[in-house]
């Protein structure tokens, strides 16, 4: 019998990586990008890629936690896969010569840092791991730089397989792994019995296809893990089972199933959550909870639970109060709220760099022991509340890609905020207990604080740029605040109702398939109507680096007297000038109460301003000296414009911006001007000053 011939095993092509400097995308996604809109109709809410199958047990002693993964992942390309990626988050904190604290180093050195602690030997963290599998098969693994990091950085792990994925087809992975967490220094880690569990499993990359999210062809989205960067997943489905001792509260993403089981001092809780792309958690000893419920139109029940430590027991009410009127206000200016839990985490004293964090139905946020009504720390208190609740959507069921786009998550996010405390009538009061009690209580806009730290006059970053690709983090920093400014002036220029339509667009569109900058683009374009106007903000602001500064340059006023000559008969300046003195004469009489500025000779008044900046639609108000205003828009390409009125009275002030709508114009002090110098305002903040050393001084008095 002849020998049967091996099958002809296709070559499998190497697939490149989403390159370090991949952001700001120009071109919109393909229609059926990651499958396509979700309708509803679909069995699943996402178009699940993943599925992680992990038990894991925390070592509350070593605040370390040793897991078995079952990982499996569908190849959605139309070619084999012969290796894939692996993000390895814990091993930034590993040691100092890891990426994230090698920019760390770097950008703190121009700017800030949410973390500022120092690890000391037996507080580094990081994943070893133990194993990897494809079916009997053991696989080696090495560590990759797809951002050109340093060599000692090992938060990406290429892993080549034994077997090729087939197009279609689905990888299992068994994998065995130690987390080993750091002491609390940002995002994640411990600081006594308080165990913050996140980035802490192996979490693969994301594949993505030609037409998604700017990708011409297949490719790996990668990235190392960065100082000024978070993260980007795949959809999918956890199952997890976390076993930690018995006296500790445990709180995680997803839905606790059945009854926790409890052996030899130890309790085993096992989660499970569908059409997320992240898993965290935390084990608390001494911790207490607040329950609460929410329901709303198109949304499944939903569980809201605070975790907190007793020394912030003043804080458990108020972060349930602003997390259940989050999920009213995102429901209904975006759409329903998909889960059917929400857990809070208030992180204890001398752990804060925990706080602030987001994952799909759990996140942290701050804590106090007394949040006090109409205060700082109320505003405080709420906000970052809401802020993290609001990450579930523009992070967490949109899921836009936070390495290359942060403006999508974080700024949007921001600009969503601060319009949901508007629609409360919520302001940054600028005050402490005590100065309240002495009856200063001075308050901010919300969009007026985040216009304050917009670097508005000299941004050194496009919006657009990725996360760690900045000059400094101050710089990363007003990804916040620039975007919320922009979209709070592309508010203005679209209209308020337009604007909201166009969200409920995006959102509808584009949940659970991670948009680009140039999908959002599209969706405000086309649901507004008004493509100029989208374009050209996004033009100067997500895709370059201009500003904006007009100001009111000069008001000349003179009146329109007689020329010489009557009824073509020649006139020299002596007759001329005794032909008006005998129209003021005989106007005077026939008007004997009129105003010193009021005469037979109307007023031509000229006001000039100019642009040092982008161009930007602006309304100019000149006000007259009989009481009245005229308006007059400018919005064209020109650096200067005059503007000349005539009339029975003259102008006293212009103004551009009168109704103070244009928050990216850099300075607001140069929009104005009188014909006639106006003290005014130097003597109230001078008054305004004064009384607040008088209160001072008062308060010295006393103590």
């Amino acid at each position: 019998m002849a020998p049967v011939a091996a099958a002809a095993v296709a070559p499998v092509a190497e697939l490149p990586l989403a390159p370090a400097d991949a952001a700001a995308v120009r071109v919109p996604s393909a229609p059926m990008a990651w499958g396509g809109p979700r309708t509803g109709s679909e069995p699943t809410l996402s178009d699940r890629v993943v599925d992680y199958r992990i038990s894991a047990e925390l070592d509350a002693g070593k605040h370390a936690v040793s897991g078995k993964e079952r990982l499996i992942w569908r190849n959605r390309s139309e070619g084999p896969v012969g290796s894939v990626y692996l993000h390895l988050y814990l091993n930034a904190f590993r040691n100092e010569g890891s990426t994230f604290f090698t920019e760390r180093r770097v950008l703190t050195a121009h700017g800030r840092s949410r973390g500022v602690a120092s690890l000391k030997k037996g507080e580094w963290g990081g994943i070893d791991l133990a194993s990897v599998k494809q079916g009997d098969s053991a696989l080696k693994w090495t560590f990759v730089h797809p951002d050109g990091g340093p060599a000692s950085d090992q938060t990406v792990a290429r892993v080549d397989l034994a077997q090729p994925v087939p197009a279609g087809g689905t990888l299992t992975l068994d994998i065995d792994f130690l987390s080993q967490l750091p002491r609390v220094v940002e995002r994640t880690g411990w600081w006594g019995d308080f165990n913050l569990v996140a980035q802490w499993f192996p979490k693969i990359g994301v594949l993505e296809l030609a037409g998604e999210r700017g990708a011409t062809a297949p490719r790996w989205n990668v990235h190392e893990f960065h100082f000024n960067s978070e993260f980007y997943a795949d959809f999918g489905r956890f199952d997890v089972s976390l076993t930690v001792p018995s006296d500790y509260t445990v709180g995680a993403v997803g839905e606790l199933q059945g009854t926790a089981r409890s052996s030899g001092g130890k309790t085993t809780y096992r989660y499970v959550q569908g059409d997320v792309h992240d898993f965290a958690w935390v084990a608390a000893k001494g911790y207490r909870s607040l329950d609460g419920h929410w329901q709303g139109p198109g949304s499944p029940p939903v569980a809201v639970r605070v975790l907190y430590p007793p020394e912030y027991a003043g804080s458990a009410a108020p972060q349930l109060k602003a997390s259940t009127d989050a999920l009213t206000y995102f429901s209904d200016t975006l759409g329903p709220y998909p889960y059917r839990t929400l857990t809070v985490v208030v992180p204890p004293y001398n752990a804060e760099e925990a706080g602030g964090m987001e994952y799909p139905t759990f996140f942290t946020t701050e804590g106090y022991a007394r949040v006090e009504p109409g205060t700082l720390n109320q505003y405080m208190s709420d906000f970052v509340t809401i802020h993290e609740f609001g990450h579930g959507y523009f992070y967490g069921i949109l899921a836009s890609n936070e390495f290359e786009e942060p403006m999508l998550d974080e700024g949007l996010n921001e600009y969503w905020d601060q319009r949901m405390l508007r629609a409360r009538r919520q302001g940054i009061v600028l005050a402490t207990p005590l100065l309240k009690t002495l009856g200063f209580a001075p308050e901010l806009e919300g969009f007026a604080m985040e216009r304050a730290g917009a670097q508005l006059s000299q941004p050194a970053d496009p919006l657009g740029q990725n996360a760690w690709n900045r000059l400094s983090s101050s710089s990363y920093g007003t990804v916040y605040s620039r975007t919320a400014t922009m979209m709070h002036d592309l508010e203005e220029r679209l209209g308020k109702a337009s604007l909201e339509r166009a969200f409920k667009a995006y959102y509808a569109r584009w949940k659970f398939r991670h948009p680009s900058v140039a999908d959002l683009r599209a969706v405000l374009e086309e649901v507004s109507g008004q493509p100029r106007e989208v374009d050209r903000l996004f033009e100067q602001y997500v895709y370059g680096t201009a500003h904006i500064d007009d100001r009111l340059a000069g008001i000349d006023v003179e009146e329109v007297l007689p020329v010489a000559g009557k009824g073509g008969v020649a006139e020299d300046s002596q007759s001329l000038a005794k032909r008006i003195a005998a129209q003021r004469e005989a106007w005077r009489k026939a008007h004997p109460n009129a105003k010193p500025d009021e005469g037979p000779f109307p007023w031509r008044s000229t006001v000039t301003v100019m642009r040092a900046g982008a161009p930007a639609p602006q309304l100019l108000r000149v006000n007259f000296s009989d009481g009245h205003h005229q308006d007059v828009r400018w919005d064209d390409e020109r650096r200067w414009a005059r503007f000349s009125f005539t009339g029975p009275s003259k102008a006293v002030s212009a103004e551009l911006d009168p109704e103070r709508k244009a928050y990216l114009d850099a300075d607001k002090l140069n929009d104005s001007r009188t014909v006639r110098a106006d003290g005014s305002a130097s003597r109230r903040w001078s008054a305004d000053a004064a009384a607040l050393l008088q209160t001072f001084y008062t308060l010295l008095e006393t103590l």
